[in-house]
């Protein structure tokens, strides 16, 4: 029977005892003191030494009163009302010989010490110890405690509603909270605008002009729904949504930190995660083969070198081996100066607070060396889910290709790698003939490189990133798992078995089982439960925030107090039922909130100063918030817009378009350009100078959704970090929407903007000769509408003017060199050490460049980036 020590919430919220914690006013008695400062005390800075460990310090144990006044080999440590007798207070003054605790940073402070005086002077009063993690321990309010409870049976609004504005029963619940706050609806979205909407909201590109004409024209009444199905059918939804995913589990190509060496088939989980969002795969499902997929239906061996499809089941094996990869995409490093103890206990630590924040929306780090001072989630448990991982180890699994993975190249690609390692070896064979600490430094960085250009070499072989429980090659004994008081591994304190967290509803007919294999797949059980409450509430408020801008709960990461509490709990509790009702089927609630009246809102409110007075956050949405493409969205979609849709046909469902973005889903990263001068700049591995930053060479690589571009954690790529692209060392519960100038820059000077207007404008002036006729088409590509009498009068005068400065001033000719030298001063000997290196490699397809095409082009493509400098294309309104 798996252990069950901690809080019940299914008794606890429901009963007296939630609210009866001691008051804020309760006096400070001496056993007040005693728990609330010098356990905890005690425990966090002692207890490594003198109390848990097989072998006491100087045979003095401070696990009680008795032993502190027996005292160890020297003298009694503790003289009840005497501070200055007694070893224990002489110690932490750190004044005589003996100095406790020796570590400088765990010395204590100054408050702390006067803490223990008082506690000394008052007689050292040792109350017997409370049972560990009962209600009384939190002051819980169930009001902040509502995601611990059970799902409720909400009955859909119908008194007072107006059934002629409610579509779905979403709409019901938001209308019951409009007339609590005397609010009314804002009118429908004109048609372009709720297309370009969800265009964006399902795939992350705009529409076509094409698509826009055909809604406008299309007066059926399944008009909305053809929509909806078709973008749903796509694979550019895949993409989308799987980014979101992705910036929730902290997605990354390389491991981070100082050694921050590519991670080289991390690929095969974010193509995973892609085809289960297309498939539509169960979210359920989904749970289970991220946390456990290794433990499921364990049938050994792939049994056949190539597995045909969904359904074989040699496929899905290997999607579940490549699924589990979740579990290690947090950064983390091991290195020869590392100490192994520390860094597997790095990657506990990390799993647990991920599993918990990712599925549950409840950071468990804060549990990780005391009690959480607001939820009901106690110590015990954080270490009793971390024992669910300890079995867990690392592995690099065989896994051969699916036929759906992007595999074309991979010959010719590993043959470049290749090339790269034999000729680094030769440079560390013919080291220059130069000082001893640079040719040492010289060495040193051969040597990474080779380590480096090894793991890329292993993007193009079918291995999968993933673990095993107790070891593949080498079984692994599980070790016992024990509290650590402090979250120190030096000072362990009870051991605890694997469990559940107690203070969710249902978690007494949890059972972890304490075997090697299972543990993880019985924990992710528990979380796929339709009986947990906090499973459905968070998935389905994750994707209500990627339509609305915010979820029903705005910390989507964060259900516990310090997060916020939801706007329309009954429509939350109804949405989480639906998701389950209904298969945990995504896209069933992309259709349920994609046809609600809530959704199709205008962004404008006609009494809009009323309800910014009323509704200032629009929390209730009474109109539709506007946003900001995200960094991604505007990188792909002046990608789309740049290479020509003009001409493309509205799509049927299933259907391609965007040339550019046509290519077969997946594959290893490709390079995109970023500005040079963080592309040259030095980037240390472990000390020693990383390989140059290569752009992909060709056209069709680099010009990829910004899915499959890889993410380095120690580099990013400008142009999406200043539009808040998510950072890949923490979970992104929601990107922010700063507005600085650097934007500005980004957007009007950067090389990919100026890239982007040119490719567009060259497209226009060959499709149209007539300048007029240009700038109706640059408005159709980028705004998706024809520009006004005015707006067409003041780009002809721009484009004009433009022509004429371009006439006159032709661009110089840019030369990219050949060759790099790149210096750093080297990490042990401070040393200067240069390093020449290639760079444009043979076979590099540069874009396209303003002096290779005339003035008219160059004149056009300025008026070009005006419009995507515009809010109406950075925008979705």
């Amino acid at each position: 029977m798996a252990e069950r020590g901690g809080v019940s919430l299914a008794v606890c919220l429901v009963s007296a005892a939630l609210a009866s914690a001691a008051p804020a006013d309760e006096p400070v008695t001496g056993e007040n003191l005693f728990r609330r400062q010098i356990e905890p005390l005690l425990k966090q800075k002692c207890f490594g030494c003198h109390g848990d460990e097989p072998k006491l310090r100087g045979n003095l144990d401070l696990r009680s009163r008795l032993s502190l006044l027996k005292g160890g080999d020297t003298a009694p440590a503790l003289v009840p009302g005497h501070p200055e007798k007694s070893l224990l207070y002489q110690a932490v003054l750190q004044m005589g010989e003996l100095k406790m605790p020796p570590k400088k940073e765990s010395r204590l402070t100054k408050e702390e010490i006067a803490d223990l005086r008082r506690w000394i002077e008052g007689g050292a009063p040792w109350p017997a110890p409370a049972a560990s993690a009962k209600s009384s321990e939190w002051k819980v309010d169930p009001r902040d405690a509502w995601a611990f409870l059970p799902v409720k049976q909400s009955t859909v609004p119908k008194a007072g509603i107006d059934g002629g504005w409610v579509k779905t029963p979403i709409d019901a619940f938001v209308q019951a909270k409009f007339k609590e706050n005397s609010l009314t609806p804002a009118p429908a979205a004109d048609r372009p605008t709720l297309l370009r909407r969800v265009t964006f909201g399902l795939t992350g590109l705009p529409p076509t002009p094409a698509e826009i004409d055909a809604f406008v024209r299309d007066a059926t009444p399944q008009a909305w729904e053809k929509v909806v199905e078709r973008l749903l059918a796509s694979p550019r939804y895949g993409e989308h949504w799987a980014r979101h995913w992705l910036d929730v589990v902290r997605y990354a190509d390389s491991g981070g930190y100082s050694n921050d060496y590519e991670r080289p088939n991390a690929w095969r989980y974010r193509d995973y995660v892609i085809r289960s969002f297309n498939q539509d795969k169960t979210y359920d499902r989904f749970i289970l083969e991220q946390i456990a997929g290794d433990e499921m239906d364990d049938v050994g061996r792939l049994s056949k070198a190539v597995p045909d499809g969904p359904g074989d089941p040699s496929h899905e094996k290997a999607e579940r081996l490549i699924a589990v990869g979740y579990l290690r995409m947090g950064p983390w490093e091991h290195t020869g100066m590392s100490v192994a103890a520390v860094t597997r206990q790095m990657f506990l630590d990390d799993v647990t607070n991920a599993v918990g924040t990712t599925f549950l929306a409840l950071p468990l780090n804060c549990c990780r060396c005391h009690d959480h001072k607001f939820d009901p989630l106690p110590t015990r448990d954080y270490y009793r889910v971390q024992a669910v991982f300890a079995p867990a180890q690392f592995e690099e699994r065989a896994v051969p290709f699916l036929p759906s993975e992007k595999t074309a190249g991979f010959a010719a690609a590993a043959t470049e790698v290749k090339a790269r390692i034999r000729l680094n070896e030769e440079r560390l064979k013919n080291l220059p003939n130069v000082a001893k600490d640079e040719q040492e430094e010289l060495r040193r960085t051969y040597r990474k490189r080779l380590d480096y250009y090894k793991l890329e070499a292993k993007r193009y072989e079918p291995w999968a990133f993933s673990v095993s429980s107790g070891g593949l090659q080498k079984s692994v004994p599980t070790p016992d798992v024990h509290i650590l008081v402090g979250g120190s591994l030096q000072a362990p304190a009870e051991k605890v078995s694997a469990g559940v967290l107690s203070a969710v509803f249902g978690a007494d007919a949890a059972t972890i089982p304490e075997t090697t294999k299972g543990r993880r797949l019985a924990f992710a059980q528990w979380i796929a439960s339709p009986k947990n409450p906090l499973t459905a509430r968070v998935l389905v408020n994750r994707v209500w925030q990627y339509h609305f801008g915010k979820g029903l709960v705005e910390t989507s990461n964060n259900f516990g107090k310090m997060g916020k509490r939801p706007t329309h709990p009954e429509l939350l509790d109804w949405l989480a039922q639906y998701f389950v009702d209904n298969g945990w089927s995504v896209k069933a609630l992309h259709r349920l909130i994609l046809r609600s009246a809530v959704y199709q809102q205008a962004g404008e409110h006609p009494r809009m100063a009323d309800v910014l007075k009323a509704d200032p956050l629009n929390q209730y949405l009474t109109y539709f918030p506007a946003r900001r493409l995200a960094a991604e969205e505007l990188r792909d979609s002046m990608l789309a817009i740049a290479v020509g849709q003009d001409s493309d046909p509205v799509p049927k469902v299933g259907q391609e378009r965007n040339p550019i973005l046509r290519p077969a889903l997946g594959g290893p990263p490709v390079f995109p350009e970023i500005n040079p001068e963080v592309a040259l700049q030095p980037r240390l591995i472990m000390g020693a100078l990383a390989p140059i930053y290569q752009p992909s060479p060709k056209k069709e690589q680099r010009n990829r959704r910004t899915i499959y571009a890889a993410n380095i954690r120690t580099l990013a790529d400008p142009f999406l970090e200043v539009f808040n692209a998510a950072n890949m060392n923490v979970s992104c519960e929601r990107r922010e929407e700063s507005t600085v100038t650097p934007q500005a820059f980004a957007l009007f000077n950067s090389r990919f903007a100026h890239d982007m207007a040119l490719a567009l404008a060259v497209r226009l002036d060959k499709q149209e000769a007539d300048p007029a006729k240009q700038i109706d088409a640059a408005f159709r590509s980028v705004l998706g509408r024809l520009p006004s009498a005015k707006e067409r009068q003041l780009c002809l005068a721009h484009r004009q003017k433009m022509l004429e400065h371009h006439r006159r001033v032709e661009p110089v000719k840019e030369e990219l060199p050949k060759r790099i030298v790149r210096t750093h001063i080297a990490e042990f000997s401070g040393a200067r050490v240069e390093i020449e290196e290639d760079w444009n490699p043979a076979g590099y397809e540069p874009p396209l460049r303003p002096w290779e095409v005339g003035a008219e082009a160059r004149a056009l493509a300025e008026v070009c980036l005006v419009l995507l400098n515009s809010n109406e294309f950075i925008f979705v309104y």
